[in-house]
């Protein structure tokens, strides 16, 4: 049993430092696709040649940054295969259709025509070219929305069914999976966070042209678009988290109450702005669960419900089966403690219905499949002993989710002010402050990007399927041993592959400094 939970651990460990390693590199392919697809457009538009060069600039950049990203995901992809073969069965007919797709038709757009934006410039006619180059654009965007689509369906499994007969969930309805408003939601925030850091990046760097006092004129053109780019994610992002918040409090309540570190909802409840946990905190105590905190009255309700007097459930409520209409009536829900009766029933129908089918017995396996059938819903919290085994780490979730919500509204003030001084005083871009806080904000958006999916992936845990599968239940057959040792290679490995990133886009960098990057067809 220990190895078996150090297993689980392991895998976690490694699945989580690929995941965020790949997603140094994802957010950052899809907003300089989208800004080196808008500079050739201007260049194809006004037929300045210096449009052209700045385009094949930040064009080099994102080729980097594009082949790390790919390295990164196909070992992600595997890992579904080594490490959680269990997982694999259990939901492969729904959770490989995405995944499917996005490796047949939009990696293989994205991939294709980013060979024709790199390598043919003077072989195909710019027309052919700018499409290219948008076509490997809205690639790397649908590559992110299928991949989405099976991430928001653990979050929020719908259009599937169990079949005892195979002892494995299948799909009977695609475009619910496909469609989901969770998959929706998710993609479009993803989506323009990525707009986000790409902006911030190409701010960050022009700001360090500035610093080494260099290519002024190809500063100013770039920020133009980058702050452009970056209002629109920066609102766009914060649009649809608000919508996404909605979505969570529907489908995911336990994680919705770990944001805010919420142990008992009420109505009219407040939204914690800054705060700091009590670590000494039980569940069943009587302690605040803050040591310090700045409440917004009824901003949680409001964040929630889009009503100020709503009742938000907190991790007792949530547990203890307690929940309340707007007019203050009760809801009928049901306890963690009923949960996991129900899904103990169901296990047992499960087994029922295998012993029946050994022996031949339809009638008995008819009677197991309608018991089961009937106590589905909370098959997976038949594998949980207690329910404080179902509430996630909620420090790590409570302050994952406020540095993203504090460092988003400082992005929105930072590209308002980009904007402005790009637009209206380009002369002062080249202020020391400007400078400071471009290059400040390059670490900003990354850890703001980072702790996004730290609250998407840790508020769900314990579960790899929300209410389906734990993890403990979706991890391989093998030994800790062999997870310690690829976690380490892939330390090893990683590491190295992000420095060589780095090295090789500083160096690129460097190397612009060192020209007139607008005078130069140069790489």
């Amino acid at each position: 049993m220990n190895d078996l939970l150090s297993t689980v651990d392991w895998s976690r460990g490694q699945f989580a430092l690929t995941a965020i390693v790949h997603w140094l590199f994802v957010p950052l392919t899809i907003g300089l696709s989208l800004i080196v697809a808008i500079m050739e457009s201007v260049y194809l538009r006004t037929k300045n040649e210096k449009w052209k060069r700045l385009t094949k600039f930040w064009m080099l950049l994102f080729g980097i940054n594009f082949a790390c990203g790919v390295a990164t995901g196909l070992i992600l992809e595997f890992e579904f295969g080594t490490n959680w073969s269990n997982y694999s069965w259990f939901v492969g007919d729904i959770f490989g259709a995405p995944l499917a797709v996005e490796g047949i038709a939009a990696f293989f757009l994205e991939a294709t025509f980013t060979a024709v934006m790199f390598f043919g410039w003077k072989r195909v006619s710019p027309g052919f070219h700018l499409a290219s180059t948008w076509l490997t654009a809205i690639g790397v965007s649908l590559s992110a929305y299928w991949i989405l689509v099976a991430n928001a369906w653990m979050q929020c499994p719908v259009g599937m069914e169990f079949d005892p007969a195979q002892m494995r969930n299948v799909m009977v309805s695609f475009a619910d999976v496909a469609l989901s408003p969770v998959a929706v939601n998710k993609f479009i925030h993803a989506v323009s966070s990525g707009w986000v850091l790409g902006a911030v990046f190409v701010v960050g760097v022009s700001c360090w042209f500035l610093l080494k006092k260099s290519n002024t004129e190809m500063v100013r053109m770039s920020m133009k678009v980058a702050s452009s780019v970056g209002v629109a994610g920066i609102l766009l992002c914060m649009w649809s988290g608000d919508t996404t918040a909605v979505d969570v409090t529907k489908t995911q309540p336990m994680k919705l109450a770990a944001m805010e570190g919420l142990y008992d909802g009420d109505f009219g409840q407040s939204l914690v702005a800054v705060g700091v946990l009590d670590p000494a905190k039980e569940r069943t105590d009587e302690k605040n669960p803050f040591l310090f905190e700045i409440s917004i009255p009824k901003g949680l309700s409001l964040l929630a419900w889009h009503d100020p007097d709503a009742y938000v459930q907190g991790i007792n409520d949530i547990i203890e089966g307690r929940n309340f209409d707007k007019e203050g009536q009760p809801v009928n829900s049901v306890s963690y403690a009923e949960r996991i009766v129900s899904g103990k029933r169901a296990h047992e129908a499960l087994r029922r219905y295998n012993t029946a089918e050994a022996q031949g017995d339809s009638a008995a396996m008819a009677a197991a499949a309608a018991d089961l059938k009937a106590d589905f819903k909370y098959f997976g919290y038949g594998y949980l002993d207690t329910p404080d085994q179902a509430i996630p780490p909620v420090g790590m979730v409570f302050y994952a989710f406020h540095i993203m919500v504090i460092f988003g509204g400082y992005l929105l003030l930072f590209f308002l002010v980009v904007a402005y001084l790009a637009f209206r005083k380009p002369h002062a871009i080249e202020n020391k402050w400007m400078v400071f806080f471009g290059l400040l904000t390059i670490p900003v958006v990354w850890i703001t990007s980072e702790a996004g999916w730290v609250v998407a992936e840790m508020g769900r845990q314990p579960w790899t399927i929300e209410g389906v599968l734990p993890t403990w239940a979706s991890v391989s057959h093998i030994s800790a041993g062999s997870v310690q040792l690829t976690f380490w290679m892939f330390v090893v490995v990683f590491t190295g592959l992000l420095a060589a990133e780095v090295a090789i886009m500083c160096r690129e960098i460097a190397k612009g400094t060192k020209r007139d990057i607008l005078a130069s067809d140069e790489h």
